[in-house]
Order: C-alpha cells, then sequence, then structure tokens
C-alpha cells in the first residue's frame, strides 16, 4: 500500500500542546471521555476525563504564572507514572513555558546537571522523590520554586516547597493560554551522545501534529482504544505515544504506577484484563518478559489485546514470531530517536518482514550516506539520515549546543548515526550505530557516562563500556577493567564495583558484567576500540 501524504499538512502555523491536547478535545465533544486511567502498586486509582484534564491544568497554569513563572522558562517534571505528570505538562505548555521530562532513576548529579544546562526555575516533584532536588538546590542559582506532589511518604525537609494540589486548589479555570508559534520550544528531551555530556533535544509546539504518521500507520490508535505503555515517564517512548499522541488522538491511556517496583508480567496481564488494554507500547525486553510468563497470561482475558508497537532496540525475527504465537498480537518495530521520534516502521497495510525496521514513514525522505553524505547502493551499510525539510516532528536543535546540533545538522540531512542496510523493495534492516551509543533494555546510554563513573572508583585504572548479549534484556552493559596497580581483581570486587555504580548513576547505567583485562585495545592516538571489545567472545569470568 503506497500512501501519498504530506506530514506538514496537518500542522498549523500556530499551535499550542496544552490546547491542542486538553482543550481542543473538550471543544470537540470529548469531555466527558476517559483520558487517563490510573492505578498504583498498592491498589490505589482513579480516572480523569478530558474535561477534568483541561480544567486542572488551566488552574495550575494559573498559580504557576501568579508565582512568577514566565514564558519560556523552563520546568523540569521528576515525578512517577500518576496523572499529575500530565496536569503538569499540560499546565507548563499552556503557560508557554518548556517541561523536562526526566527519569525517577536518575542520582543526585544527573539532576544537577540538568538543572543547571537548562536554567531551570522550577522543578515539579513529589514527597518520595524531592531529596536529590533539595541536596542540589543552593547549586542551581536560576531554580526558584520546588513543587511538591503529595505522597504518603514520610517528608524529608522541605524547605519552603510549594504544594502541587493546593497550587491547583487556588488556580483558574478561566486562564488564557500563551499564544503560541507551533515551532516554539515546548518541551526539552535529554539524552545521551557517545561522547560529552547529555545533550537537552529541543522541540516545538508542533510535535504532537507533526508525528500525526505514525498515529495513523504505526500506532493505528481507533477511538475506543485503551493504550498502556509501563516505562517511566522520564523517557521518549512512553511521552511521545502514551501523552503526546494518545491525548491528540482522543484516546483513554492507561498509567501503572510499581510505586519502586519491577516490571511484573503477570500483574500487567491482569491490567489487560481489568482495563480492556486494546493498544500497547513497549520496548522489546518487555515482549521478553511478557513472553517468560505467557503462561499465566491464560488466567486473563486479553481479547482486547489487538495491536501493539516497539522500539528503544531491534525485534529480533524469533521475538516477533513468539510474541504473535503466545497472544496473537504482531507488535510493529520501529527505529527513532529522541531528536526525531520513529522515522522508520513497520506500518499497517504493508506486509511484515521479520527482523526488518521497515520503511520510511509517509511523506518522509529518509536515505543511507557515506561519510561524504553520498547515497550508497542498495545492500550497502550507510549512515541513516532524515531529510529535515520532509520531518516537521524533528527536533529544532540541541539545547546550548551549536556545534552538536551542528554535527547532526548537516545540509538538508539529519544525520541519525544508525548504520543499516536498505534492501531491493526498499525494507531497512539495523546492522548497529556509527558510533559507541549503547542500549539495554530500551535505554539509550552513552560510554562516557559509565566509563567517567567507573573511573571514580579508586580501584580502577581505565574503564571501557560495550554492549553484550543476554537471553532477556537483549543487551546489557559490560564493563572491561583494568584495575590500579597492586589491586587484585575478584568476584568481591566487582560486586563493590556494582554496587559502587548502584549508588553513582541510574540502575540501568550501571553495568551487569565486569571482566577485569590487562588492558584495552587501543588506536595509535590512544583511542579505545571499543569494537574490538564488542566483538571479543565471552571468557566464562564475567561476574555477573
Amino acid at each position: 500500500m503506497t500512501v501519498i501524504w504530506n506530514p506538514w499538512s496537518v500542522v498549523p502555523e500556530r499551535t499550542n500542546l496544552g490546547v491542542e491536547l486538553a482543550t481542543a478535545q473538550v471543544a470537540s465533544g470529548l469531555g466527558e471521555k476517559t483520558a487517563l486511567l490510573w492505578e498504583n502498586a498498592a491498589g490505589a486509582g482513579g480516572s480523569l476525563t478530558y474535561r477534568q484534564l483541561d480544567a486542572l491544568s488551566s488552574r495550575l497554569a494559573s498559580s504557576l504564572e501568579r508565582i512568577g513563572l514566565r514564558r519560556g522558562e523552563r520546568v523540569f517534571l521528576r515525578l512517577p507514572i500518576i496523572p499529575e505528570f500530565y496536569v503538569a505538562a499540560l499546565a507548563v505548555a499552556k503557560l508557554g513555558g518548556v517541561f523536562l521530562p526526566t527519569s525517577t532513576q536518575f542520582r543526585q548529579g544527573e539532576i544537577e546537571y540538568r538543572l543547571r544546562d537548562a536554567g531551570v526555575a522550577a522543578v515539579i516533584t513529589s514527597t518520595h522523590l524531592v531529596e536529590p532536588v533539595e541536596a542540589c538546590r543552593l547549586s542551581c542559582p536560576d531554580l526558584r520554586h520546588v513543587i511538591i506532589v503529595p505522597t504518603p511518604d514520610p517528608p524529608t525537609q522541605l524547605g519552603d516547597c510549594l504544594n502541587f494540589n493546593e497550587l491547583i486548589a487556588t488556580g483558574r479555570e478561566s486562564f488564557v493560554p500563551a499564544d503560541t508559534l507551533s515551532d516554539d520550544t515546548a518541551f526539552i528531551a535529554y539524552t545521551s551522545g557517545t561522547t560529552g555530556d547529555p545533550k537537552g533535544v529541543v522541540h516545538g509546539h508542533r510535535y504532537a501534529a507533526g508525528n500525526e504518521g505514525l498515529l495513523r500507520w504505526w500506532h493505528c490508535y481507533q477511538p475506543d482504544d485503551v493504550t498502556a505503555c509501563p516505562s517511566d515517564l522520564g523517557w521518549m517512548l512512553p511521552v511521545a505515544c502514551t501523552f503526546l499522541f494518545s491525548l491528540r488522538a482522543g484516546i483513554t491511556t492507561l498509567l501503572y504506577d510499581p510505586l519502586g517496583g519491577k516490571f511484573d508480567a503477570e500483574r500487567w496481564f491482569a491490567l489487560f484484563a481489568k482495563y480492556r488494554v486494546s493498544n500497547f507500547t513497549a520496548p522489546p525486553t518487555t515482549f521478553r518478559m511478557l513472553m517468560l510468563a505467557a503462561e499465566a497470561a491464560r488466567h486473563h482475558d486479553l481479547s482486547a489485546f489487538r495491536h501493539a508497537v516497539t522500539a528503544g532496540e531491534p525485534l529480533p525475527a524469533d521475538t516477533l514470531a513468539a510474541i504473535q504465537r503466545h497472544f496473537g498480537v504482531t507488535p510493529y518495530d520501529g527505529l527513532g530517536m529522541s531528536e526525531c521520534m520513529i522515522y522508520c516502521y513497520n506500518r499497517v497495510g504493508l506486509p511484515l518482514r521479520p527482523g526488518s525496521c521497515g520503511q520510511p514513514g509517509p511523506g518522509l525522505k529518509l536515505e543511507l550516506l557515506d561519510d561524504d553524505c553520498q547515497p550508497v547502493p542498495t545492500g550497502t551499510p550507510g549512515v541513516l539520515a532524515v531529510q529535515r525539510a520532509s520531518h516537521p516532528g524533528m527536533m529544532k536543535e540541541y539545547w546550548n549546543k551549536p556545534a552538536q546540533t551542528a554535527d547532526v545538522f548537516r545540509g538538508e540531512w539529519y544525520w541519525t548515526g544508525d548504520v543499516l542496510t536498505r534492501d531491493q523493495d526498499g525494507y531497512f534492516w539495523f546492522q548497529g550505530r556509527a558510533d559507541d551509543v549503547m542500549k539495554s533494555s530500551g535505554y539509550r546510554i552513552s560510554p562516557f557516562e559509565v566509563e567517567s563513573a567507573l573511573l571514580a572508583h579508586p580501584a580502577v585504572a581505565e574503564a571501557a563500556a560495550v554492549e553484550a548479549p543476554d537471553e532477556v534484556r537483549g543487551r546489557v552493559i559490560k564493563a572491561y577493567l583494568v584495575l590500579r596497580e597492586g589491586v587484585e581483581p575478584g568476584p568481591h570486587l566487582a560486586a563493590e564495583i556494582k554496587g559502587f555504580m548502584q549508588r553513582t548513576v541510574a540502575p540501568y547505567k550501571a553495568p551487569r558484567l565486569i571482566e577485569f583485562v590487562p588492558s584495552l585495545p587501543k588506536t595509535t592516538s590512544g583511542k579505545v576500540r571499543r569494537k574490538d571489545l564488542r566483538t571479543r567472545p565471552p571468557t566464562g569470568s564475567d561476574a555477573e
């Protein structure tokens, strides 16, 4: 099925995400429709209609304006999977501010970097997540307000923090939203590069409309869908798919907060049955976990489950086949990144080729290029580039990083760094990364960040971090370590270093495998040859 479509055709000159996703949906007749269903691991739950979501976000926006937040200022969201994330993000957008979703797993140093780099004016967080924010408050001169969503957790020393619920209670539903251009900045999503510090990916208010093709031909949203994604709302996959896209589509989204617990496949089967989940988004790791518990699925009614999409890492052909066999659903794989979401995907109406990441979205122009930005022949690996003018969902820039922006905006192209091949029928096949960015359990991870943290341990002289295969997660982080003179390797030291990393960086960045080596392979200029480490066979001495 060939689709002729211009992605820019649905992007207005002026739009505001808060209005588009809430107020406009009420005006279209969806006011009494359920926008959000919510439950947590303790059994608490509730729901919000589109009218309630619109009213609450307007109230909060008016209070944010009253306490002095201004158009264009950045607001950091450190929140679990709860409706307050949606209310906060919509309110900031209505105000004309810029919201920054972030992982709840981040430690103090990771939080402080983002607060300082973006010049954040306010943080909205919850009682049990505020402590590291408070710890770095004095070192963040732009930070004027910390706003707390109360939770049952015992409060820490909160200083002059504001109460989220009180701000809503004292706000005005009659708030007049900012009149924003579609290209005005709406949110910043931080990602990691191959080297250096994390980069803030700047997106405009046009983002949801600019990815309309994904709603139609990847997610295939239907009016009565209930959609869900189990991932932390600090990441672009859930923020895009079960916030920006699902609200634009006017459907119902299920939120489940595990309260710090791990993914529980059987619990999710129960949620599928209870809430009639029909459209599911998750990385391949999550699908593998569901498959491992497939026997338990027989005890739950999954008859509403009709469609699924997956991204974050390639979906192997055998995993696809197993999902189809166990659940009768075909997950549509897609390839993308924070900078321009999913640009190449398997879509409804086209034959699916197991192992392929599909074809360019309708209206998008993709090309495989060599180092000189020249197209490569069919079947030859090349770096995938997206024509900037064809993709209205493309990022505007990296926040305050003009050199890094210029590095990926090469003439008419956005240089993704993904290496693919294309067959004679136009299907793309992922080969790897042109750089050394790692992917584990759907997370995109910079080796620089992992290695820098490892080098802070007193026993480590040199460190290199690479991907390694894993039966459940697909890929995990493996660290090759050269120890300081006089330090003896062994399982005890490996466990100590792992514990150190768990306390220093987000858990998904901590290596699951550690191998002690006498030296690291390097180029003549002294750079570590991570490619050699990635292809090195397992020694059997990995400490897990």
